[in-house]
């Protein structure tokens, strides 16, 4: 059983060290799983070598069965607030009944540019909560959690403190600057503007099309007659 334990939590250290590293959702989701099912089997085997009687140990027989403390399926976190001061930003989770759990079955992994949360065993069920690519970077040390009444508090210490986030993360940014139409200022005025059209074009329907065709034909046409207005 020693032997057993003792090649599971080389296989959670090693997991941790992974995760420490990781910045792919998928993979960090997937060793979070093997994770939390590694830290259950240690508890399990903890728990069979306690409680087995002491006339079994000199017998090759199995140890009394314990029933596995089962918490149910994990529920991906996907609700959530967030708002900022000069030295944290700070995400608010829902979740009823977390300020009833054991403060041990809430934790909070943070690296430099993400974090997850894990609720352990809340009302039968695990909740997970991983967010990847912070806009900016945090401070690991100065970063922390909070239980109230039915809401987790994950505070994330700014590195750069007085600084505004727009957004919670690099993804989220990217999204948002895609949905607006692209001007480069280093270029000439009219280029940004025939690049602005062009989308117009692309996206419009035939009458759209036929409107700007017109258009761009009568505007050369007073080009060539030099009598284009300003």
């Amino acid at each position: 059983m020693a032997s057993a334990l003792d090649e599971l939590q080389k296989d959670l250290e090693e997991v941790k060290v992974l995760l420490e590293k990781t910045t792919r959702k998928r993979v960090r989701d997937a060793l979070t799983a093997e994770k939390n099912k590694i830290e259950t089997e240690i508890k399990n085997k903890m728990q069979q070598k306690s409680q087995k009687k002491p006339e079994l140990l000199d017998k090759e027989k199995p140890a009394a069965v314990v029933a596995p403390i089962t918490t149910g399926y994990t529920v991906k976190i996907s609700n959530y607030g967030w708002d900022q001061s000069d030295k944290f930003v700070k995400i608010y989770i829902t979740l009823t009944g977390v300020h009833q759990v054991p403060t041990e079955n809430v934790q909070v992994h943070f690296t430099e540019r993400s974090f997850d949360l894990l609720v352990k065993n809340l009302n039968g069920k695990s909740y997970s909560m991983i967010v990847n690519n912070l806009l900016k970077p945090i401070s690991v040390e100065g970063s922390s959690k909070k239980v109230k009444t039915d809401t987790v508090l994950i505070l994330c210490r700014k590195k750069t403190e007085n600084m505004r986030w727009e957004y919670l993360t690099q993804v989220e940014k990217e999204c948002k600057e895609k949905e607006k139409p692209s001007y480069d200022t280093e270029t000439d005025p009219s280029e940004g503007l025939m690049n602005v059209l062009k989308k117009i074009y692309e996206d419009g329907d035939d009458d759209m099309k036929r409107t700007i065709n017109k258009a761009w034909v009568e505007s050369r046409e007073k080009q060539a007659k030099g009598d284009t207005e300003f």
